[in-house]
């Protein structure tokens, strides 16, 4: 090849490499990932896969309504997005049902009181339906579960504040069968900040270092869904486990805090840990976010909230014609937009570290199409399939990373 030739091919790839770059470019500021051909799946790969994999959600709020409505899993509702009925179809070895007292109401002995009941729902709730469900408090148990034709039902605590700064209640806690602790909710507790909240510690303060020592210890999974940034960093760094997000989705792909940024599903990937992502609409589109309005939601189901505070099933009604109002004036987002933050999620983090976190049952039925409850989990399957991930990889997304970095926490 001449001097000439070469140079000429040299100019060549570059543009090319140029054009890629800037169409990438493109792509991630407008919030749009790459694009690809989609796979044609027939159903006998789609059960195959379903088969094999040990689907697990990280996070459900289904236990409120289980504590204060008397729901009962065994039944197939018409509301809500968590039953036995719709779990089986849904093809679901494993969940977590979080138990998260409002932060913002409660004072933290209150906390503790409420989030004991909350567990004792979870676990009266299990034990009435042996044939379908069993408590699972480690990985192998969910596994098992799966096995014997059942879903592991498995606990996580929704903010710190649970504990009332008390390492001995985090214990007891920990003996109840909780298997994860989100550090912060809605609001900073005296040892950590959380996200959409003015700092009060700068991240975490050196109780705040213990509490994630003793959760290493104990082999509990330390979770940083709703913290800030800067205690996102500060438990990175502390923690000698691989950390997770319980229910989180991409910040460049929708700018609300809730979400993680880039850098961040790098840093959490490195450390051998997962990110779940959450199905809510506007964690999950740009345009989405920009129409909801969150303080307007808050103040008017707050209202509702303490307007029927003695009376939990008459609250719970209520609500629910408010969300379904929303739901009518605001529609719901395509369910491919679901699918580009798993993309995402993948390509910045890891095929190993991204999971299912759908937050059902805790978003005010702000789902996208196509995901509007527990049985449609074979939809993300199916979708990641099109999209070009081999069945090895989508057996990963939807619970064996989960399962992986379960085993690593407990052996931690």
């Amino acid at each position: 090849m001449s001097k000439d030739s070469e140079v000429s091919r040299r100019r060549f790839v570059q543009v090319i490499s140029a054009a890629i770059a800037g169409a990438t470019q493109a792509g991630a500021q407008s919030g749009a990932p790459p694009t690809k051909a989609k796979v044609e799946v027939d159903s006998a790969r789609l059960q195959r896969v379903l088969n094999r994999a040990a689907i697990i959600d990280l996070h459900a709020d289904t236990t409120q309504l289980i504590l204060d409505e008397g729901y009962d899993l065994g039944k197939e509702h018409t509301y809500a997005q968590i039953d036995i009925p719709r779990l089986r179809r849904g093809h679901v070895a494993g969940i977590f049902l979080a138990s998260n007292p409002n932060s913002r109401l409660l004072s933290g002995p209150a906390s503790v009181e409420r989030a004991l009941d909350e567990v004792d729902a979870i676990r009266r709730e299990v034990a009435r339906h042996p044939a379908d469900l069993v408590l699972t408090t480690s990985a192998d148990q969910i596994v098992a579960a799966k096995a014997q034709g059942k879903v592991g039902v498995s606990v996580g605590l929704e903010g710190g504040h649970i504990i009332d700064s008390d390492l001995a209640v985090l214990r007891s806690f920990y003996q109840l069968g909780a298997r994860y602790m989100t550090l912060t909710h809605f609001t900073n507790t005296p040892w950590a900040d959380a996200s959409g909240q003015p700092p009060e510690h700068n991240g975490l303060t050196g109780f705040g270092r213990q509490v994630v020592r003793e959760m290493n210890r104990l082999g509990m999974m330390v979770d940083i869904s709703h913290v800030a940034d800067k205690t996102f960093w500060d438990t990175l760094e502390v923690s000698e486990a691989p950390i997770i997000a319980s229910h989180s989705s991409c910040r460049a792909l929708c700018s609300h805090w809730r979400n993680m940024t880039d850098e961040m599903l790098r840093a959490l990937g490195r450390k051998g840990g997962v990110v779940h992502i959450n199905f809510f609409e506007a964690f999950l589109d740009q345009d989405f976010l920009n129409r909801y309005n969150f303080d307007a939601v808050e103040a008017e189901e707050l209202q509702i909230t303490k307007q029927f505070a003695g009376d939990p099933q008459r609250r719970g009604e209520e609500l629910r014609k408010l969300q379904a109002e929303r739901i009518a004036r605001l529609g719901r987002i395509p369910f491919d937009r679901l699918l580009d933050h798993f993309q995402h999620a993948v390509e910045i983090a890891g095929i190993d570290h991204v999971g299912l976190g759908s937050d059902f049952d805790g978003v005010s039925d702000q789902l996208p199409e196509g995901m509007e409850d527990i049985s449609k989990e074979p939809n993300i399957v199916r979708g990641l399939l099109e999209r070009g991930f081999s069945d090895a990889e989508v057996e990963k997304i939807v619970g064996g990373n989960t399962l992986r970095v379960m085993r690593e926490i407990e052996r931690t």
